[in-house]
């Protein structure tokens, strides 16, 4: 299983030019020079030296700012004297002044840059700690994930997901906690860590359920203790893979998206989550039942976060999740869950132009494909710990 992060992610203007930002303020540089020289001596453009430095503070580090300063300064007397165009001592001044300004604002806007990135890699840690990576082939199922952040100051949301291998088979889930930021990390990672123990000891899938309801409210309680008012929920889907019955799976849906199932056939949906979100199952008399489906061969899994299917393009329109896969399903290799979940994951990048509201996550999951036989069996399978 692959889990590829955040493509969509867009690094802030303060610290994405790197190490060519400096052409910026050179270029600022050289078109109050040509300016100057090719206007009239009755306009005097010497002054728009003062915004070189200024420029460079927003861009680049202290030190190139201290350099674009020094040769701002350096600049002014030098085109003075060649063309006379100066209008005194106080457009001097005004160079001087952008100078000075500019090095507490670059020195100030490092810091921000330095902070931002120590931000990220504190997300980055949480997210591997929440979202582990999982052995291709683990439990005996092909599966593939894709998290793309939308925060890009680290603000990690609680999108979480994971693939099992038990005694009783693969078992999987993907979820999305309510709200933003540490409380809902939080809770995700509450969340994943009892479904890897509730789901590997547990043979009924029921009971998993009944693990995660009880997890959240424990949660819940010492969220509360701890001064946090508002309680938490998730919706998920929790999908097993019986070892004893390759033809079928079973599914428990906490009021999430209906996962889309692509295979030889074309795309169909599992039948819609009813039940409620987890946290929330005293308010809704009990919890989801469990359904057994009929899963062909050769059918993928799909399950996703509402970051997909409530992604928004510059007219506010929504990302068409359905359309997509249907044009998906009559590509060759295209349930595949590697690739499917790398397409539809570039195709909401495209769809939102790179400006994702919300954290997403998708999950594809199937059965290996069998060769015919005699030439063995494509894929890996995984063994429980």
């Amino acid at each position: 299983m692959r889990s590829v992060e955040e493509p969509g992610q867009r690094l802030p203007m303060l610290v994405r030019y790197g190490h060519r930002s400096w052409l910026v303020p050179l270029a600022v540089l050289a078109l109050v020079v040509g300016v100057d020289a090719a206007t009239p001596d009755s306009f005097a453009s010497v002054s728009w030296l003062a915004m070189v430095p200024v420029v460079a503070a927003g861009l680049c580090g202290p030190t190139v700012t201290m350099l674009f300063s020094l040769t701002a300064i350096a600049a002014y007397p030098a085109l003075d004297s060649i063309w006379g165009k100066s209008q005194g001592t106080e457009d001097f001044l005004l160079v001087i002044a952008g100078a000075v300004l500019s090095m507490p604002i670059s020195i100030f806007r490092a810091r921000a840059a330095s902070y931002v990135r120590h931000l990220q890699g504190t997300a980055e840690t949480t997210r591997q700690v929440v979202l582990r990576p999982v052995p291709p082939g683990w439990g005996g199922v092909d599966s593939a994930a894709r998290y793309l952040a939308a925060d890009v100051e680290a603000r990690v949301g609680g999108d979480f997901y994971d693939v099992l291998a038990t005694p009783f088979g693969a078992r999987v889930i993907l979820g999305d906690v309510q709200g933003k930021g540490l409380p809902a990390v939080a809770t995700a990672a509450a969340l994943v860590s009892c479904f890897r123990e509730a789901a590997f000891h547990e043979g009924d899938l029921a009971t998993v359920a009944s693990w995660l309801e009880e997890r959240l409210h424990r949660q819940n309680l010492l969220a509360e203790q701890l001064g946090e008012r508002e309680e938490r929920f998730a919706t998920a889907v929790v999908v097993w893979f019986p070892a004893d019955a390759p033809g079928e799976v079973e599914v428990v849906n906490f009021g999430h998206d209906s996962p889309h199932v692509l295979g030889p056939a074309g795309v169909r949906r599992l039948p819609p989550g009813n039940g409620a979100p987890i946290g929330l199952a005293q308010l809704a008399g009990g919890l989801p039942e469990v359904r057994r489906l009929r899963l062909g061969a050769g059918e993928t899994v799909l399950i996703v976060s509402d970051g997909v299917t409530e992604a928004r393009d510059r007219s506010g329109a929504f990302f068409p999740l359905g359309a997509h896969l249907e044009r998906l399903a009559a590509l060759p290799g295209a349930v595949d869950p590697g690739r499917l979940v790398d397409e539809v994951a570039a195709e909401v990048v495209r769809h939102t132009g790179g400006r994702l509201t919300d954290d997403t996550a998708l999950l594809a999951v199937r059965r290996p494909p069998v060769e015919a036989p005699g030439t063995g069996q494509a894929g890996g399978t995984g063994r429980s710990r």
